[in-house]
């Protein structure tokens, strides 16, 4: 049975005509780690506001340049926050592996950020060019069949990844738009398998999950949304979910697409509180990547997020934290057991 709550009005942040002008409603430090994903438009006020975040996630391949600007950026803002590197480009799924130059750039990255997460998607992106040798990037995340060859192809992939990083990573549900008719696994089963096999962990992205279910279609996204977190919760070993994402959708050309352009939905907040009451109290991000609103407004989810975390981690059967989830690096405190 769906365990699921909707968000009840909370408290907000003000965008006063410009962002320096962003006004907060409470400047305490919660021990409920709540982040927001820093793009290129907030750089100059993120940093002379200097916002109650658990944490900042940025896209690795932005900063794989050591001299450009945006680098030396994320240096400064590494020295007051956590950082999470969310990655796009190393296309895990691919049969033809990862390229070696790409994998160097983000060693190297690692190596100056000193990240509390490093994420991917479960998805693939090089391939051969019409059966050459020649391999090209689609600079897309296209999605992958769940079956025992994906799974030996990613298991592949990730382990060389992690001995290089020295450390493991997180995987990221993808939203997909097509359904393919191989497979040996559900969703769920494919990461807890994938995880089992090489110990990397899930970053639970509900956005995603809401997407899918609605361009299924099924009669009720939010209840197919909450039982692919039962399943998950019944099948996967503690300290899985190292990371969640919360996003805004859009409708367009009869699909909802996963674009990060506006706030989290309704139905999104409804099964994050789920996804709580399951897992506990996970870092968590609100991403938002297209057209961009003032820095208040991510600060005003991200807010949402905290309070709802703190209103209903209690009911999570445990909270247990493994290596995956790191989240004592981003201020998590132990949280209350039921």
């Amino acid at each position: 049975m769906a365990v699921r709550g909707k968000a009840a009005a909370l408290p907000r942040f003000v965008c006063a005509g410009s962002d320096q002008k962003v006004m907060f409603m409470n400047e305490s430090v919660h021990p409920y780690p709540v982040g927001i994903g820093l793009r290129q438009p907030h750089y100059q006020v993120f940093r002379a506001m200097h916002p109650d975040v658990s944490f900042i996630e940025v896209h690795s391949e932005n900063f794989f340049n050591p001299h450009d600007a945006a680098t030396q950026v994320l240096a400064s803002v590494r020295a007051d926050y956590p950082v999470s590197l969310h990655g796009v480009g190393l296309s895990l799924g691919s049969a033809c592996g990862i390229d070696p130059q790409h994998l160097e750039q983000l060693a190297a990255l690692v190596a100056r950020i000193d990240p509390v997460h490093i994420s991917d998607h479960a998805s693939f992106a090089r391939a051969p060019w019409q059966q050459q040798s020649r391999v090209i990037h689609a600079s897309d995340l296209l999605p992958v069949a769940f079956t025992q060859a994906s799974l030996a192809i990613f298991c592949s992939n990730i382990q060389q990844v992690q001995e290089r990083l020295r450390c493991p990573i997180l995987l990221e549900n993808l939203s997909t738009y097509l359904n393919f008719a191989d497979r040996d696994f559900s969703e769920p089963a494919f990461f807890v398998e994938l995880s089992r096999r090489t110990g990397c962990g899930l970053l639970l992205d509900v956005n995603n999950l809401m997407v899918n279910a609605i361009n299924a279609p099924v009669a009720s996204p939010l209840d197919a949304v909450c039982a692919w977190l039962d399943e998950l919760f019944e099948l996967a070993p503690a300290g899985l979910v190292g990371e969640i994402h919360l996003a805004g959708h859009s409708k367009q050309d009869g699909l909802v697409i996963d674009d990060h352009s506006t706030v989290v939905s309704a139905d999104v907040w409804s099964a994050y509180v789920h996804a709580v009451r399951r897992f506990g109290p996970i870092p968590t991000l609100i991403e938002w990547d297209a057209q961009l609103p003032c820095l208040g407004i991510l600060l005003d989810e991200a807010w949402q997020a905290r309070t709802l975390m703190e209103r209903h981690a209690a009911e999570a059967p445990f909270v247990h934290f493994s290596s995956h989830s790191q989240a004592g690096a981003i201020g998590m405190t132990s949280g209350a057991q039921s």
